[in-house]
């Protein structure tokens, strides 16, 4: 055989077979943290999500109430209670009580409050109170506001929000 016929042994080979390899791994390292963001935005975890960005978050419904001077009920069904963060502090429960007991928890919980008041706009009882008109010593909000509205002959729903100002 003449030199240069055949395969040469040793040519042809560069060294791209090592630099390949270096040049992949920023690019793959870098492909991972962008789809890792992507997936960690698009989660449906709403409730953290919601308490990042300052929305309400979940909490205790005996925290809520008691941020705005009161105590939890003896016959209450919580439904729904949250905080939210941001310049001024706000509390929000929705609780499910007999609607017999609600006055009378009202007027215990707020003996120095302004009368309830009933019909439009607050449904069927309504009372805001203050530091200045009866709200609690060992409240810590500046503000109650407690909505009611009669579900039926038994059951009342009662919106209460507790905040700062």
């Amino acid at each position: 055989m003449a030199a240069g016929s055949g395969p040469e042994t040793g040519r042809g080979r560069t060294r791209w077979g090592l630099v390949l390899p270096i040049l992949a791994l920023p690019v793959l390292v870098l492909g991972f943290l962008i789809i890792g963001l992507f997936m960690w935005a698009l989660s449906d975890n709403s409730d953290e999500n919601d308490a990042r960005a300052g929305g309400p978050a979940k909490v205790a419904c005996a925290k809520a109430l008691a941020f705005g001077g009161a105590e939890r009920p003896v016959n209450v069904r919580p439904e729904r209670c949250t905080v939210q963060h941001g310049i001024d502090t706000a509390y929000a429960a929705v609780l499910r009580m007999p609607r017999e007991d609600v006055r009378a928890w009202l007027r215990e919980t707020y003996p120095n409050a302004p009368e309830i008041r009933t019909g439009n706009p607050c449904g069927a009882l309504c009372l805001d109170v203050s530091h200045e008109d009866g709200l609690p010593a060992s409240a810590e909000a500046h503000v109650v506001q407690v909505r009611v509205e009669y579900e039926n002959a038994e059951t009342a729903l009662l919106r209460f929000s507790a905040f700062t100002m």
